[in-house]
């Protein structure tokens, strides 16, 4: 697919999600002001094959509303909705970037080294449903352990970093890999089918980051100042975030594990936050701080 006619796709989707709904006239009046136009109108048929390309790529289907004739986005999945965001923030921010080559020098961006050389294959073997072997280099451990024949069910973005999830065939697992430590990937010609009992949705739904705990998962409850208190509902901490406000604070609550992420994620708020339940959380910061000290008293 060219530059130019994925980036017209960005553009149809972006522009109908803007507007909410929008006629073909409306968006004809807009397409002849794109940079994709001579001033003139969108062809209907183009404007079909770019809403079939559009559903077949990125499963995102623009429908038409037969009682007014105007054009929008199904939102029924919110997956898909999260998805379609982050590839049109992306596909703005490397438009905008790309046409100021000039202030270069003086754009300093997050560096993403897992995505430079097996983000792509793999993103193919998990749509074509095609096992992967790879040798696989742990921060943990000193020798890197080879062979690895996995079944990738689903990839995540976590911290600048990208992860892909699934079975683990030797050991009939479901674990989690770190792109930027895979070495020697290599997609084979088998197929694999991903187990009907296996909800890809809910995998991470009671995790806060990339760690699966398969506890139970804990009511938290969190105090923070009114200043921390914006910053969380700018950027909630999970899905299951909610604030009761009160005069001089606010207290968040979350439904999820209490696995080593999270904890660190409290830990990196320092005394912006206090951990008012569960028990066995509020021991776990207090041990981690006392921790702490000691090293610097050591």
């Amino acid at each position: 697919m060219s530059k130019d006619l994925f980036s017209r796709y960005i553009w149809l989707i972006d522009t109908i999600k803007r507007y909410g709904s929008i006629t073909r006239e409306e968006l004809n009046e807009r397409w002849k002001r794109s940079p994709f136009s001579n001033g003139d109108p969108l062809p209907r048929r183009t404007f079909y094959n770019y809403r079939t390309a559009i559903e077949e790529l990125f499963k995102i289907n623009i429908e038409c509303n037969p009682s007014t004739f105007e054009y929008y986005i199904d939102d029924g999945n919110m997956h898909n909705e999260s998805v379609t965001n982050w590839l049109l923030n992306s596909a703005a921010m490397s438009s905008v970037l790309s046409g100021s080559r000039e202030v270069s020098d003086r754009i300093f961006l997050e560096d993403v080294p897992s995505a430079r050389e097996y983000l792509s294959v793999i993103i193919d073997a998990v749509k074509e449903a095609h096992p992967i072997r790879f040798t696989y280099q742990p921060f943990s451990r000193i020798n890197a352990t080879p062979g690895i024949l996995l079944e990738p069910y689903f990839l995540k973005i976590f911290r600048q970093r990208w992860y892909v999830i699934g079975r683990n065939v030797k050991e009939n697992t479901v674990k989690t890999y770190a792109l930027d430590r895979i070495r020697e990937a290599v997609v084979l010609p088998d197929t694999f089918v991903i187990p009907d009992d296996f909800d890809i949705e809910n995998y991470f739904r009671d995790s806060f980051g990339i760690i699966v705990d398969r506890s139970e998962a804990k009511r938290v409850s969190i105090r923070t100042d009114p200043r921390q208190a914006k910053y969380l509902r700018a950027l909630p901490l999970h899905h299951s975030q909610d604030e009761i406000i009160h005069d001089s604070y606010s207290i968040f609550s979350y439904k999820l594990q209490l696995t080593p992420d999270f904890v660190q994620e409290l830990l990196s708020y320092g005394p912006r936050i206090t951990v008012i339940e569960p028990p066995e959380l509020r021991a776990m910061i207090i041990t981690s701080l006392q921790e702490s000290l000691a090293a610097y008293n050591a």
